[in-house]
């Protein structure tokens, strides 16, 4: 215990002595005493631990400013050294001082003087220096330029021709009338307008290059774009299809030709496989990616600068017209491959690629009246020269081929804002060189099949060998069906090919149709006229020439080729074109379209028959004529045709009048009287009964052999009222409010009536 007292009491006894000593080194001296003597006030013996305490701390601070002096000690030694140097030069300059002293007083005082004035000197011209460098300083602001950079954009003015001039304006109008005293700045003011002059002759010297670059490089630009507009000209074609208002001809033939293909093998594979492959594609370049235009806008802006804006715009246009009419020249032999068409357009579309980009790119360098202008220009050129060089054209191939061409020609400009319907227009006359060349080319065809066939019947030795005649041409006859194999066909070789070639016709003549922004109709249209002309024409042409030949006899002739097959063939054709408007409210007051190409074709086919026995072509003529009839009453009656107005009516009576003028102009000779009109009187009195609205005469004559409508059966009559009936009601929903309408419709209701009252007693009777 006591030994823990006495460690206590030492702890304290330090720690107070510690805090003495702090006390002492950080307060004043006169405040030293009263610390000092609490020392002693303290325990025996304590003052003696205090002083050894003292001590060590006083060998402490001794330590520390050892360090330091040692630290100091190199420097106070070299300042020292330098001090010492010091006053070895101040006791040199003392003793120069003495001497220039010394010989200043001996020498003479006109030497004084002199040296006095060249002193005055000095100090005039480090004036002078000083005013000038004051004056520099206003002329080139040292946040704008360093001394020399004026010299060095009139040096590089050719990289920096805006920067230059904006520097000597900032000279002509800020810096130059400040210091204008100066003579050297009189002379900097008379070389700016030169320099000006120099960098509009160096700029235009780069624009006259530009122009000429774009002019060699026009067709690469055109080729791009055109090329571009192709691939969805490519794609189009391969993912075109026939559809429900497609053309009911080509249908027919694509049916026809692949009976068993399966939908699946159909274009849309090549379709998907061109999208894949277009999907693909790098990204669509533009004329600022083949073009560096930056001549075209550094000119522009120096010449808007110096107020010369005018002149460069009627220069540049100036230019760009010359180039257009040197673009719009073709070569002489374009004709002769596509290559020359196609480079031909190449340049003219890049031409206005670029004109384009420069409408876009620049405030009124180009404006659209001036592109209009041009385009208008070129585009009257264009078409004057397609329509001289394809003229010369006899390869239907190369035809088609430009066709493709002027259709991505212009689809391209029409996708920068140029109109192109004249284009559009120029391809129907191309369409009618196009059916030339392909018309001569099938007479040969047409010759060659007849000149190689024996003109016997096709011999067939099994069933497999009879469907392969049939599905080349649709032939179908009970009784031959009925026949045990080996048989002949009545038709010799010459038929199925004939008719195999009047289809690659058609798929030819449709081939120009594709991608011309047209209507189904207006498709179907070129495609009835072309055919039409291939049968009036080339094939009557070839059968004439046929007849003539005296080693074919006229038996081989109308025996071995079905000729009234062919002819019902091709009036179902021409039947499947009829668009009838069923609910018509009034008739054109013209007789069909399709009508007046059949009667043409059965006037030209039946001219065939003039070298043939007389009744051999009377036989056909009159076939043919009552097959027409047939299919007219038909299509009448159908039963999938529900409605009939009385418009539709009117509109089928003009055609059944031009057929019937058609049989009295007599176009096979040797019929008697009204013979042939006969044909058509069954459809007569029906149309008659319902244009009159005769209904009391036909009920109360009907039986008698003297009756106006004796063909009229009462059957075919109800077929057709009923049709009229419901369309009669669907067009009057508030006829109940008008007299001369229900009156309308209760005699329709009670003829009706008759009419099933006389067909239930012929069914009846029989």
């Amino acid at each position: 215990l006591e030994a823990n007292m006495a460690e206590s009491e030492s702890l304290e006894t330090v720690t107070e002595h510690e805090r003495i000593l702090q006390e002492i080194e950080s307060t004043d001296t006169a405040c030293v005493g009263p610390t000092l003597r609490s020392v002693y006030d303290d325990q025996p013996n304590a003052h003696k631990r205090f002083m050894e305490k003292l001590d060590a701390r006083i060998r402490n601070h001794d330590r520390e400013i050892e360090k330091m002096c040692n630290f100091h000690h190199q420097g106070f030694v070299d300042a020292i050294t330098e001090l010492l140097k010091v006053r070895a030069d101040a006791e040199k300059l003392m003793v120069q001082r003495t001497v220039v002293g010394f010989t200043l007083f001996d020498l003479p005082l006109c030497k004084v003087t002199a040296q006095t004035e060249e002193v005055i000197r000095c100090r005039i011209q480090q004036r002078n220096m000083a005013t000038t460098v004051e004056k520099l300083q206003l002329c080139i602001p040292g946040e704008m330029m360093r001394t020399g950079k004026l010299m060095t954009d009139m040096i590089l003015f050719l990289f920096r021709y805006y920067s230059a001039l904006k520097t000597m304006e900032q000279l002509e109008n800020i810096y130059i009338p400040r210091v204008s005293q100066y003579r050297f700045c009189q002379i900097m003011a008379e070389t700016l307008p030169k320099l000006r002059e120099e960098i509009k002759e160096i700029s235009m010297s780069d624009l006259k290059d530009f122009l000429e670059s774009i002019r060699k490089h026009s067709d690469k630009i055109g080729e791009t774009a055109m090329r571009q507009v192709g691939f969805c000209f490519v794609l189009n074609v391969a993912v075109s299809k026939p559809k429900a208002g497609d053309s009911e001809l080509c249908q027919t033939s694509v049916r026809s030709e692949q009976p068993n293909t399966p939908q699946s093998q159909w274009p849309e594979r090549r379709g998907n496989v061109l999208l894949t492959f277009v999907g693909f594609l790098f990204k669509v370049l533009t004329a600022q990616d083949l073009v560096d235009f930056s001549p075209v806008y550094r000119c522009l802006h120096i010449y808007t600068v110096l107020g010369d804006r005018e002149t460069f715009e009627n220069y540049y246009r100036k230019q760009r017209k010359k180039q257009a009419r040197l673009v719009l020249q073709p070569q002489s032999n374009m004709h002769e491959t596509v290559e020359g068409y196609r480079k031909y357009f190449n340049q003219i579309v890049g031409f206005f690629v670029v004109e384009d980009h420069i409408l876009h790119a620049t405030q009124g360098l180009v404006t659209r009246a001036f592109t209009d202008e041009l385009w208008n220009m070129a585009l009257s050129k264009i078409i004057a020269v397609l329509r001289t060089h394809s003229s010369y054209c006899s390869d239907p191939d190369l035809v088609l081929e430009l066709k493709n061409l002027i259709v991505i020609f212009a689809d391209t400009l029409q996708g920068y804002g140029f109109p192109v319907n004249r284009l559009f227009d120029l391809l129907f006359e191309v369409r009618d060189q196009y059916n030339e060349t392909l018309l001569k080319k099938w007479a040969l065809v047409f010759r060659d099949i007849f000149e190689q066939d024996n003109y016997s019947p096709i011999p067939v030795e099994n069933e497999e060998e009879y469907k392969s005649v049939v599905s080349r041409f649709p032939f179908h006859d009970a009784e031959i069906e009925k026949q045990q194999f080996p048989k002949k066909l009545p038709m010799s070789q010459s038929v199925p090919q004939i008719y195999a070639q009047v289809k690659e016709f058609i798929y030819a003549s449709l081939k120009f149709s594709e991608s011309l922004h047209r209507s189904s109709t207006e498709i179907d249209d070129m495609l009835r006229k072309s055919t039409n002309l291939l049968l009036t024409r080339t094939l009557s042409s070839c059968l004439q020439n046929l007849i003539k030949k005296p080693h074919i006899g006229l038996t081989e002739v109308t025996v071995c080729t079905p000729m009234e097959k062919f002819e019902h063939m091709k009036i179902d054709e021409f039947i499947q074109l009829a668009d009838y408007e069923w609910g018509m409210s009034e008739s054109d007051g013209r007789a069909s379209g399709y009508l007046m190409d059949l009667i043409n074709f059965l006037r030209s086919t039946f001219q065939v028959f003039t070298h043939l026995p007389g009744k051999v072509a009377q036989t056909a003529c009159m076939s043919a004529c009552k097959h027409l009839a047939t299919s007219l009453m038909q299509m009448l009656l159908d039963t999938e045709l529900k409605q009939i107005s009385m418009g539709a009516i009117q509109q089928f009576n003009l055609d059944v009048m031009q057929c019937e003028l058609f049989a009295s102009s007599e176009p096979v000779p040797g019929f008697q009287g009204d013979t042939l009109q006969l044909a058509f009187i069954d459809l007569r009195q029906l149309l008659d009964l319902f244009m009159v609205w005769d209904w009391s005469t036909y009920l109360a004559d009907y039986g008698q052999p003297t009756s106006k409508y004796l063909r009229v059966n009462p059957s075919t009559a109800l077929a057709l009222l009923e049709k009229m009936k419901d369309t009669s009601k669907k067009n009057n929903i508030f006829s109940q409010f008008r007299k001369n309408d229900r009156d309308k419709q209760k005699l329709i209701e009670t003829v009706v009536k008759q009419l099933r009252s006389l067909v239930n007693g012929m069914s009846q009777h029989s």
